[in-house]
């Protein structure tokens, strides 16, 4: 299937301002196609990249470091790809060392690789907890995201503050009850 051009897009853009009612050539409307275009762009930029590719560099010299791995609240963007609204929160993602870790940035390029596309969060959870097991393969994984899905808060039941939970546990942090545990822990704040 060949890809929309930019043209394409904003002419689609201007057909949704028609069809909510108003004049795409009013004078603030004008520029708004290629504003949304060029923001669309951005903001589903994780379908230009692997995020996978970022967990390729690791580092083996970590001076018998063995212990958990976490990084915490790692903003989530995303987008429902039922109502394509917005979907907003937090990422905590942490694994357990099997020889080598990853610098610390490329985890939140993964959430954010995963995140900028259409998405629901349970995949968007498996899918960062599959490629750090995959690529790390590290003893185990833990990946909880919290995240307000703007189709409930701004339309439908209108439950705003509401917020979905998610996790994925792969390996130790889901066979043994004390890592699961502690990685949990150390995601409420422990």
């Amino acid at each position: 299937m060949a890809k929309p051009t930019q043209a394409d897009a904003e002419r689609a853009v201007r057909t949704l301002i028609e069809w909510a009612g108003d004049d795409p050539d009013r004078e603030g409307l004008i520029d708004t196609p290629a504003r949304v275009v060029r923001s669309y762009r951005e903001l589903f930029s994780g379908y230009g990249s692997d995020p996978r590719e970022y967990l390729q560099r690791t580092f083996a010299e970590v001076g018998g470091y063995d212990e958990l791995v976490v990084l915490k609240d790692i903003r989530v963007v995303s987008f429902c790809e039922h109502h394509m609204l917005p979907v907003t929160g937090r990422a905590h993602v942490g694994y357990l060392p099997a020889n080598r870790v990853v610098g610390i940035s490329k985890l939140a390029r993964v959430v954010h690789g995963f995140a900028r596309r259409l998405q629901i969060q349970e995949k968007l959870t498996a899918e960062i907890a599959g490629a750090i097991q995959d690529i790390l393969q590290p003893q185990g994984v833990g990946v909880v995201i919290e995240a307000e899905h703007n189709c409930m808060t701004l339309r439908g039941v209108n439950t705003t503050g509401s917020k979905l939970t998610t996790s994925s546990l792969l390996g130790v942090m889901r066979d043994d009850p004390r890592t699961r545990e502690e990685f949990l822990s150390l995601v409420r704040g422990g």
